[in-house]
């Protein structure tokens, strides 16, 4: 194995490494989109009228939040005790999904919580006095004024989540960085393949970083005129 640099390994691995690019970005829309519906989930649970379950499911969010994501995944895919019994065994693509989009939905739902409880109570009162229907209380009044606010934290998660991902490739998801390591351990060389990986990730994280603060503005701008 050697340790200098070559053009040539570069670019005969760059094809190679590349060919799990889509698994890795589709497995990360997948489980950004799973975390945004479960956030919901977690939102509701957490605001029922009983406290004890109120407690309970605060609990297990933040036992889920203070666990390392890659335990998750290991506990999920090989040590859950009760899918074999059912018969029933998930794929790593599957296994993945339900790791770090349940790991990721616990931000998710604080965010959403976060951005509700920054809509002032007067415009709780307001939507109470105008006597609107709960569905036009929410999507006239409370979710235009809670959701800007959310747009910074859900993006920044977003691209976190998205350099999580190659945590999958320790249960068999076959990704870039999975690939980055098969070339390695058949030609010896880590180096290029292992940077590729690193440029593919800086190309797909920089600009989405760029669309998620252009969006914000956007729909701040959007909301400013509405108030106007």
């Amino acid at each position: 194995m050697s340790g200098n640099w070559s053009w040539e390994i570069f670019m005969d691995a760059l094809p190679y490494v590349s060919k799990g690019l889509g698994i890795t970005v589709g497995l990360t829309l997948s489980c950004f989109l799973f975390a945004l519906v479960f956030g919901f989930v977690w939102l509701l649970l957490r605001n029922t009228p009983f406290r004890i379950i109120n407690w309970f499911f605060t609990w297990v969010m933040e036992f889920i939040r203070s666990t390392p994501p890659l335990v998750q995944l290991f506990f999920i895919f090989f040590a859950w005790p009760a899918l074999p019994v059912i018969g029933v065994s998930l794929s790593p693509f599957v296994a993945a999904i339900l790791g770090l989009g349940v790991h990721f939905s616990t931000y998710v739902g604080e965010v959403y919580r976060s951005g509700i409880e920054s809509v002032d109570s007067g415009q709780w009162e307001a939507a109470k006095a105008l006597n609107y229907s709960a569905k036009d209380k929410w999507f006239k009044i409370i979710l235009p004024q809670a959701i800007p606010p959310t747009i910074p934290m859900l993006g920044n998660y977003f691209i976190i989540l998205f350099k999580e991902v190659p945590l999958a490739s320790t249960i068999g998801v076959v990704g870039i960085l999975q690939l980055a390591q098969n070339y390695g351990s058949k030609t010896f060389n880590y180096l290029e393949p292992l940077t590729i990986v690193a440029i593919l990730f800086l190309i797909l994280s920089y600009p989405s970083a760029l669309l998620i603060k252009k969006l914000e503005l956007k729909m701040n701008r959007r909301f400013e005129k509405k108030d106007a």
